[in-house]
């Protein structure tokens, strides 16, 4: 009975994920799209600083299973973005894998649309970006990069989030890296800054904080209950309800976004705050 729980809980939802991916047409990477999805507010119109962040389904059928996680930040009166993200082929070239360059906040991620899972903004924000790019230079994995159990995409999303609890963020299950600790051990907080977390190098471990509810990772796989709003976080399928949180499936559906509370001077939800 409990390898059948198991199954049904961390198994049978990624699966179904991955099996559905892999049953659409998918643009060839070199093709893919990375064009503007109009999520950012364009910086010639708000100058006050922002952090935003944002996640889109990998290409291919590992899209069915995981997202790519970045971060994004403006400051006040700063004419463009920075983009803040890991990248593991980069590391083929003998570069870094931590890429950080000006340029499109809320691009497709090779045709894949991302959705906003952060959004902190106003007049105070700039002092937040300075803790966000010390958290940044100091992340120990810029030289290492293994899609699973990590470090990864997502190992670094969740370590900035981690020293910058401004952003209570809240990745999806899909967010697959964000428990790896790694030389951090095996007990830490939670990315939201909310609670706390075990973790055995990403692969085993249990999670309970206020922001992302329960959750348990079993082989890199996360399924749990979010409490703040009612929903079920499944491996592959996301969290459900999906349009009352901050993570889509694999369809077009766009949710609401959830404004962390701390540093939020206006809210993104409406299309005027928007643009």
């Amino acid at each position: 009975m409990t390898i059948w729980i198991l199954f049904a809980v961390f198994v049978a939802p990624a699966v179904i994920s991955i099996a559905w991916r892999a049953s659409t047409g998918q643009t060839h990477w070199r093709d893919a799209s990375h064009g503007s999805t109009g999520q950012a507010p364009d910086p010639a119109v708000m100058q006050s600083a922002i952090i935003q962040v944002y996640g889109a389904r990998t290409w291919g059928s590992r899209g069915g299973a995981a997202v790519h996680t970045w971060i994004t930040a403006k400051r006040a009166n700063a004419d463009d973005y920075e983009r803040f993200e890991i990248i593991g082929w980069r590391l083929r070239r003998g570069e870094s894998a931590l890429s950080r360059r000006r340029g499109n906040p809320d691009a497709e991620w090779f045709s894949n649309r991302p959705v906003l899972l952060a959004d902190v903004r106003g007049d105070d924000v700039d002092a937040v970006i300075d803790k966000l790019e010390a958290a940044i230079d100091a992340y120990p994995y810029k030289h290492e990069y293994k899609t699973w159990p990590g470090p990864n995409s997502n190992t670094f999303t969740a370590f900035v989030a981690r020293r910058v609890p401004e952003l209570r963020l809240d990745l999806p299950p899909t967010a697959i890296g964000k428990d790896y600790l790694g030389n951090g051990g095996m007990f830490g907080k939670a990315p939201s800054g909310t609670g706390y977390q075990f973790s055995a190098f990403g692969v085993f471990g249990v999670l309970a904080a206020l922001e992302e509810g329960i959750e348990v990772n079993l082989g890199g796989l996360v399924a749990g209950i979010d409490f703040t709003s009612l929903a079920i976080k499944l491996p592959g399928l996301g969290t459900w309800p999906s349009w009352r949180r901050s993570e889509a499936w694999i369809g077009e559906k766009t949710p609401n976004v959830r404004v962390p509370r701390s540093y939020a001077a206006t809210s993104p939800n409406s299309a005027k705050d928007q643009h």
